[in-house]
């Protein structure tokens, strides 16, 4: 019996619903992409694209005064100018709805203009095609194009000997939209995707490092439930039971967490047998450094440790000489880490650029929060990190 050859799958079509929800999200629905999103030039944007637009409504509304009868429309003409324009930043699908609905008045009052576009009409159009393009999928991209070309072909019936110039050109700046567009969500998805690798790296790092101070507490717990027979005078044999259950179950625990230890390790990892450091350990790394005699926990002093560590190698590394200062204090259940930095030499480079997210990791176990910024010329890290987890 012969054997069925492989099955050929073709890309179903897609679907109706899809299609529909596609038109919705063009025609009616609002648009939640931004232009600017949170960068820190929004502001900056925002200004260039309003003047952009007040330039040119001056220039249209100037134009048809000087040359279309009656004259008395150009104040329609500045707001359907203007309006799209600013609304750019905002809500590009919002200003292409505006944009496009405003090619009839613009038709039926600019008469003597041969075109389907004047050129007042190309400043005016373009820049909302490119930020529509940029701004969304490609899927939705598509639509709007096309919807532009029905829109361009209905309000001027007389003029379709420049349609196919004029649908072209915007053809080509929705594609040059689409195609920036696509290239700065691929970039932000790949650093999204970078940073969450190094952060769940980072969590591995810090699991590696706490399991030698669990590991310490729970031989703790078996060896004074071994002891406890020696120890305690009169102790009945149920509870001598009970002692040794538990020390048999703290025992299974360190085994499990070595057992965890060995996946979290990397290929090639040589075992750490030396005792993680804390607190009083920040002075090896800093002679000079001010340490608060104050007991905390193995866990708290090791991420204490940690961050000096980070912030000190940062400062070696981007201000190569300036003058460093540490402090560690407690106070209200809080140890409060202050690593600052002068102005040094210039940067050495290296490094992956993850040393404040591995910090605000490492505090963050600890219900903390790390802050860092240039200060005084110089270079700040704080980190506050609470005794006990709230």
């Amino acid at each position: 019996m012969s054997l069925p050859g492989p099955v050929c799958r073709r890309t179903p079509p897609p679907s109706i619903d899809r299609v529909i929800r596609t038109f919705l999200e063009v025609v009616l629905l609002p648009d939640r992409a931004r232009v600017f999103g949170d960068s820190r030039f929004r502001r900056v944007g925002y200004g260039v694209v309003w003047a952009y637009a007040l330039v040119i409504a001056i220039g249209t509304a100037t134009d048809y005064v000087e040359f279309q009868e009656p004259a008395g429309w150009w104040p329609l003409l500045f707001a359907l100018t203007a309006g799209p324009l600013a609304l750019l930043p905002f809500s590009a699908l919002t200003a292409w709805r505006v944009a496009t609905l405003g090619l009839l008045p613009f038709h039926l009052l600019l008469t003597s203009e041969p075109a389907l576009l004047g050129p007042w009409q190309w400043c005016w159009y373009l820049p909302v095609a490119l930020f529509v393009g940029l701004t969304h999928s490609g899927r939705v991209t598509l639509l709007v194009a096309a919807l532009t070309g029905v829109a361009l072909w209905a309000v001027a019936p007389g003029k379709h000997e420049y349609f196919l110039i004029t649908t072209g050109t915007l053809a080509v700046v929705f594609l040059l939209g689409f195609a920036l567009g696509s290239r700065g969500r691929a970039e932000r998805r790949f650093h999204a995707e970078r940073d969450e690798k190094v952060a769940l790296q980072e969590r591995a790092r810090i699991a590696r490092e706490m399991h030698d101070v669990v590991a310490h507490h729970m031989s703790m717990v078996v060896v004074r439930c071994e002891t406890a027979p020696y120890r305690l005078a009169g102790l009945s044999p149920a509870a001598a039971r009970e002692f040794g259950e538990l020390g048999e179950a703290a025992r299974s625990a360190i085994g499990d967490m070595q057992r965890l230890l060995g996946v979290l390790r990397t290929s090639g990892q040589v075992l750490e047998t030396a005792p993680q450091p804390g607190l009083r350990q920040v002075v090896d790394l800093f002679p000079d450094a001010e340490v608060a005699d104050v007991e905390v926990s193995e866990a708290v002093g090791l991420t204490a440790y940690r961050v000096v560590q980070e912030a000190l190698t940062n400062a070696r590394r981007h201000a190569p000489g300036a003058p460093v200062s540490v402090l560690v204090t407690a106070a209200d259940g809080v140890v409060d880490v202050v690593v600052r930095n002068g102005a040094g030499g210039p940067s050495l480079g290296g490094g992956g650029g993850h040393g404040l997210a591995g910090m605000r990791e490492r505090v963050a176990v600890h219900g903390g929060s790390v802050e860092a910024g240039a200060r005084d010329g110089g270079f700040e890290v704080r980190a506050w990190i609470p005794l006990e987890r709230p």
